[in-house]
């Protein structure tokens, strides 16, 4: 079991103008992966996204950590550049899979900038602000993220496919 923290970037859910229901369906979707450790909403503010990110990477060392929200092209949408000024490596091949996945069903799926990288040894993932794109964009990346987790973490061997001989 992983440790998870969950980031909403939203300004008006920050201010209690609108109920967080992607944060809520992360939570559901990752019950079987691991424990929630913590859950914010924040407003859509780069430096304060950033500074989460490094508080549950460094402080409380949670294993993974999922942002929903401010990955558009919105003036406010600073979700990206707040996770890549704080990222040690990115993981391209994640976002890449979501955007690839996603544009099956939406031409608007290419408008994403959704990024994912390690800080150390705490793996973060940029999902859409909503509900039905964090859904979407989680089965498709779900069935990687407990082994790519135990890589990370020193507790399983390498991806190679090859029999342990």
């Amino acid at each position: 079991m992983f440790s998870i923290g969950i980031i909403t970037a939203s300004d008006k859910g920050s201010r209690g103008e609108r109920e967080d229901m992607s944060g809520k369906t992360i939570a559901e979707m990752l019950a079987g992966l691991g424990t929630v450790k913590r859950y914010v909403v924040v407003p859509d503010d780069q430096a304060v996204i950033s500074r989460e990110i490094i508080y549950m990477a460094d402080e409380l060392k949670i294993d993974l950590i999922l942002t929903t929200g401010g990955t558009g092209l919105g003036p406010r949408d600073v979700t990206p550049e707040a996770t890549l000024a704080v990222i040690d490596r990115q993981v391209p091949g994640i976002a890449e899979a979501m955007r690839a996945k996603s544009l099956e069903k939406t031409s608007r799926a290419m408008l994403s900038r959704a990024v994912a990288g390690l800080r150390g040894r705490t793996l973060i993932i940029n999902l859409p602000g909503s509900p039905k794109g964090v859904r979407e964009c989680l089965e498709v990346v779900l069935p990687a993220l407990e082994h790519g987790l135990a890589i990370m973490k020193g507790e399983a061997g390498e991806c190679g496919g090859a029999p342990a001989h």
